[in-house]
């Protein structure tokens, strides 16, 4: 069985802060390490409970965060931006994945939540309902026939994947005070807890295969001002549905979901440094 495991690092061991996760911060230099250590915990677990083989993605932020002189050699590692699918690259070779160091969605509580971008994007919704990208990423998984074994984070992303993946194996590795605060655990008992979960998972999971949701699929993305939302109505498709709403609709989570990565990337393009 190939696994794939989406690493992304808001959700890791430790992290609190937007420094934690900024690339280039001192404190984001330490966290890589927590990551790194996640990560490593998660493919020993993997390769414990009968994987043949693990692919690291990178998710998070430059997707250049894993150390990958410290990655457990038996995983590679797909790492660097610009892929067709960010965060679920290598899916499509993929026969189960773990979502690692995940977060809330934009709009929600939980240790630093967010949707792919930090600010200007509210909250999205795909057919009507909230979704994070575990969720928005779990149906593009689910579309190619593909379970989702693990998910790792706070407390509150637990709770979430349980609505999206309940089958899943979850770790709590901190527990949300606030948007920037959690009670957390040591790096060794996470470490312990997400082997032994990612133990569980493959045998857990069998051969299950998620059912395929029916398309099309609609993303409406509520935004933080008017001119971001106008400016990413230049992508064909989508349009204003409300003063800082668009919305777009598309056959498959496949091209859904690569149309969310072009807003998004509009958004961060039309922010201005001190106004949204």
């Amino acid at each position: 069985m190939r696994v794939m495991v989406s690493a992304d690092m808001e959700g890791a061991t430790g992290v609190t802060a937007p420094a934690d996760v900024e690339p280039g911060t001192e404190q984001w230099q330490r966290f890589r390490r927590m990551l790194t250590g996640d990560v490593n915990a998660a493919v020993d677990g993997l390769f414990a409970g009968g994987a043949a083989d693990v692919v690291i993605n990178e998710a998070h932020s430059t997707q250049r965060n894993v150390l990958i002189e410290e990655l457990d050699p038996r995983a590679s590692m797909i790492t660097g931006r610009h892929k067709p699918l960010a965060m679920m690259q290598g899916i499509e070779d993929a026969d189960a994945v773990v979502f690692l160091g995940y977060h809330t969605g934009a709009g929600e509580r939980g240790v630093l939540a967010h949707t792919y971008v930090w600010s200007g994007l509210l909250e999205l919704r795909i057919n009507g309902v909230p979704a994070s990208e575990g969720r928005m990423n779990a149906l593009l998984a689910a579309e190619l026939g593909v379970p989702v074994v693990l998910v790792t984070g706070d407390d509150l992303t637990c709770a979430d994947a349980e609505t999206y993946a309940p089958d899943a194996e979850r770790v709590t590795v901190k527990f949300c005070i606030s948007r920037y605060a959690a009670r957390c655990l040591a790096p060794a008992r996470t470490a312990v807890l997400i082997r032994e979960a990612a133990e569980r998972a493959l045998p857990a999971a069998g051969g299950r295969t998620p059912p395929r949701p029916e398309g099309p699929f609609s993303f409406e993305v509520d935004m933080s001002a008017t001119h971001l939302a106008e400016f990413v109505t230049a992508i064909p498709g989508v349009e204003l549905s409300g003063r800082r709403t668009v919305t777009y609709t598309l056959p498959t989570m496949f091209e859904a979901v690569r149309c969310f990565r072009a807003v998004t990337a509009l958004i961060g393009a039309a922010k201005e440094a001190v106004f949204d």
